[in-house]
């Protein structure tokens, strides 16, 4: 605690580097059989991942790393060659027809197989916790990467703890929590609960593994940080790894004095913005909400937007592929699509938390979970959900939100049942739409 605390005071690429030491030390050197890293937004876990991945695979160490997703694997392996292109990877993939993204072919490096036979003797072997759960060895590997490991159920692993000796666990212990398609409430609380996430099972049962964070986030800005590290990381703070001059949003196209210029306008000033409707209980696809959002975005490209950071002191222009919108429900996504096909705009991301997780832009646009809604129930308050949709930018974040969400709040206090053993998630959703809608209260526009 003396460490981190000393660390927090340190230039922020200081304080990153003296935590990515240690943990590779405990990594590389440690004698526990496991290590695991808490990593905000874009605290550079992945550029962890491919150190640890390059500095095992240096030192003789055969390694497997286990990620939750295709497009996760897939990311990994191309960033492994890029940066080490000496060092052979293997991909093991499913025997579907397109198992893997191609550009990997691209790789010399990377050899690509549905059978792990094939890639044993590689240095490094990557692929999904799905695929390892189908893997046999009679010779385990010496050390595994576990990727996005607060998103990896424990029952997933379990199914791949037997092949490896040790392994490092990296993970964002703000974002949205496992996924389980069945009710999980009859396991609630014991030891063995197969839908908790696999470090807090892990952690249940080995609770002397050494613990370590990433303190600096490089991708929100430091007008974003301070609140999302205080939300939704009371007790693992962070720092930007940017100040306040560092960044900047500018458009060449002047405001027409409409809300939605005026939002934008405070967005590329402050780093928030909050575009409210007025007060209305409406469908999940509230269509005024919906074309706000359209519109929101319609103008952040038609006004020439350009942004300035420490990747770029020249202007970079802000294009279409830069901006994402983030909702909660599938639907909304869809009639989002719809409204910017009707408004000609192309080429934005327009997905719900689940799938932005992990993803940068420099600018989003979000719809609140809370918005019209008559009541707030544990899916809306989910913590990581807000988490996720108020850390995906680099630069500015307009919300569109109907007005009356405290008071919604105010009236629908958390009742989820208190279970034995079950650890108090905190802060918890409730607590945490106060902290943000708090914040977006002083850079509100009324639409």
């Amino acid at each position: 605690m003396r460490l981190a605390r000393a660390r927090e005071s340190l230039p922020p690429g200081e304080a990153a580097a003296q935590a990515t030491a240690a943990i590779l030390r405990d990594t590389l050197h440690g004698d526990r059989p496991g290590v695991v890293v808490d990593s905000p937004p874009g605290a550079g876990k992945s550029t962890l991942v491919v150190r640890a991945a390059r500095e095992l695979a240096a030192a003789g160490r055969r390694l497997m790393i286990v990620a939750q997703t295709n497009a996760q694997v897939d990311d990994l392996v191309d960033r492994l060659a890029r940066e080490d292109p000496e060092l052979l990877v293997g991909r093991l993939h499913s025997s579907d027809p397109e198992p893997y993204d191609r550009v990997l072919d691209t790789h010399p490096s990377v050899r690509p197989s549905a059978k792990a036979a094939d890639l044993a003797e590689l240095p490094v072997v990557v692929s999904t916790a799905a695929k390892w759960a189908w893997v046999k060895t009679d010779t385990p590997w010496e050390h595994a990467i576990v990727d996005e490991a607060y998103q990896m159920r424990s029952d997933a692993l379990l199914a791949v703890a037997g092949l490896f000796e040790r392994a490092l666990f990296v993970g964002d212990p703000g974002q949205l929590d496992p996924f389980s398609q069945v009710g999980v409430e009859q396991w609630a609380g014991l030891t063995y609960d197969p839908s908790a996430s696999a470090v807090s099972t892990l952690l249940a049962h080995n609770p002397d593994l050494p613990q370590h964070r990433l303190p600096v986030s490089w991708r929100l800005p430091a007008s974003a940080a301070p609140l999302v590290s205080r939300a939704f990381y009371p007790f693992t703070p962070f720092t930007s790894g940017t100040g306040p001059d560092d960044r900047t949003l500018a458009f060449a196209g002047a405001s027409d004095g409409s809300p939605v210029d005026r939002v934008i306008d405070e967005a590329a000033a402050s780093g928030w913005g909050l575009l409210e409707l007025p007060a209305r209980h409406t469908p999940r696809t509230d269509p005024q909400a919906v074309a706000a959002v359209a519109d929101v975005v319609r103008r952040l490209l038609a006004r020439d937007g350009e942004t300035r950071s420490e990747r770029s002191h020249d202007g970079v222009p802000l294009t279409a592929d830069r901006v994402a919108v983030g909702t909660a429900h599938r639907d909304q996504a869809a009639a989002v699509r719809a409204a910017l096909a009707a408004r000609d705009v192309t080429d934005v991301v327009v997905d719900t938390a689940n799938r932005l997780q992990g993803r940068e832009f420099d600018v989003t646009v979000v719809l609140h979970p809370l918005s019209g809604r008559p009541d707030a129930t544990a899916f809306h308050l989910e913590t990581g959900r807000l988490c996720v949709l108020a850390s995906r930018h680099r630069h500015a974040c307009v919300v569109v939100c109907r007005a009356g969400v405290p008071e919604l709040l105010d009236d629908h206090p958390s009742t989820e049942p208190v279970q034995l053993g079950v650890t108090v998630k905190f802060p918890d959703g409730w607590e945490a739409n106060h902290a943000v809608l708090a914040l977006l209260a002083e850079h509100r526009v009324e639409l």
